[in-house]
């Protein structure tokens, strides 16, 4: 079967821009957290740190102690996703850009004439030269060719930093077999646990399971895909759901008590109520969680008729927020999310005839808010719950979704926070009547 993807993959991309933007730090061992302090965690570690065993992951203060030199440097979200925004142009402008699946991460289309092993590899030098040349010698990145996106991924990781490999039908499962099954996307540590509880311990023992076997395995159609994916089929997938809109925040150190905790989930509310809107949902839930030290995450959730309104969702907010356990000291307080949930499409939502204040009657209100804010920038206008949390409710950037700079001012951090679909499953829609 032909060539069809190329998958293209930034090498240590947050601290490969930083050192793009600052030449001092090129060729220094550079880690990337989301605020300098010694009690978070790095997000990002240049090429240099990585050679010498330094990984994302790492608490600030391990990693300087492992590596005394290390240069720690804060985020800078917005300016991410302005230089991924200018690298998909680029990309674009070589080989057809068919999904954007993260801030990092590139699917392209083969065009004719791309799709044999020589074809592509000419591809994909021509790429990595107007890279250089166009945005900097220090965007460099790792590209993988393949029947498919799965196995370009797969292709993609195989040669790392500035990498460019090939996999074809002939090469199946050869140049798989010397892999790790955690090297395949979609097997994770607890996959993994699985697939060898029942004696998979290799690719080649994955690969030599018929589809119906593997449909077992993973429980579901998504064995099928694996099966299909393995041997360079293209899997079609439904168009994914939004099922909730969420964001959390690690708490700077001047903000890690009750009020500054409260105040920056008033913020992300906020804001999360706007993407709300933008998006065309109305939400009948809000789940709030806090992250503490020295004790147990605290979550709790509440449904409602659906709302897009903001005053309606503060509301909520702050019911919440008074059953939360209170920690008196200073600094105990280190991280907080909330997710908006049982979203529904503006078109599907069902009308309450005014018997129940939903919030419709302040809609132009929201909608001069939200015009404002785009206009004049984030923070411009905003509820006074939000007040001593404005100065930092900064970007973040999810790995699968990358937020857009005109409505966001907050994203996804603490994965622990965030509520299972099975924590929010037990919480109901309220009836209209």
């Amino acid at each position: 079967m032909p060539l069809r993807t190329a998958y293209v993959d930034f090498n240590s991309f947050f601290a490969s821009v930083e050192q793009q933007e600052r030449p001092e730090l090129r060729g220094r061992a550079v880690g990337v957290a989301p605020l300098l302090a010694e009690t978070t965690s790095l997000i990002a570690v240049s090429v240099e740190g990585k050679r010498r065993g330094l990984h994302m992951g790492v608490r600030v203060s391990e990693a300087r102690a492992q590596m005394p030199d290390l240069v720690v440097v804060e985020a800078r979200p917005e300016l991410y996703v302005r230089w991924h925004q200018r690298l998909v142009a680029l990309i674009d402008s070589v080989l057809p850009v068919e999904a954007v699946c993260s801030i990092d991460e590139v699917a392209c289309a083969l065009p004719v004439g791309g799709n044999t092993a020589a074809g592509a590899r000419e591809l994909g030098l021509k790429l990595k030269r107007v890279l250089r040349e166009k945005a900097g010698e220090r965007l460099t990145c790792s590209i993988g060719f393949a029947p498919n996106a799965f196995l370009a991924k797969v292709a993609s990781d195989m040669e790392k930093p500035d990498g460019l490999q090939i996999i074809d039908d002939a090469d199946l499962p050869g140049r798989l077999l010397g892999l790790e099954l955690r090297d395949l996307p979609g097997i994770g540590e607890r996959m993994e646990t699985h697939l060898r509880s029942r004696g998979i311990r290799t690719i080649g023992e994955l690969w030599a399971q018929p589809r119906a076997v593997l449909h077992k395995l993973w429980g579901s159609i998504e064995g099928d895909r694996m099966y299909a994916r393995l041997r360079g089929e293209v899997v079609t997938l439904p168009e994914p759901r939004t099922t909730s809109i969420g964001h959390g925040h690690v708490l700077p150190p001047e903000l890690r008590n009750e009020a500054g905790a409260h105040a920056t989930l008033h913020r992300l509310l906020q804001k999360a109520a706007m993407r709300l809107r933008y998006s065309g949902f109305f939400a009948g839930g809000l789940h709030v969680a806090v992250r503490f030290r020295g004790r147990p995450r605290w979550g709790d959730a509440l449904t409602f008729l659906e709302t897009q309104d903001t005053v309606l969702l503060t509301r909520a907010l702050n019911d919440l927020w008074a059953r939360h356990p209170r920690v008196a000291a200073d600094g105990a307080y280190l991280g907080v999310n909330i997710t908006l949930f049982n979203l529904v499409p503006a078109a599907s939502r069902t009308a309450t005839l005014g018997i129940v204040d939903t919030g419709d009657a302040r809609a132009p209100l929201h909608a001069a808010v939200d015009a404002l804010n785009r206009k004049l920038g984030k923070n411009s206008v905003v509820f006074g719950g939000a007040l001593g949390a404005t100065h930092y409710a900064p970007v973040r950037i999810a790995f699968t979704r990358i937020p857009d700079l005109a409505l966001e001012a907050g994203g996804e951090e603490y994965a622990d926070l965030k509520p299972s679909a099975e924590e929010l499953s037990r919480f109901k829609r309220p009836s209209a009547e």
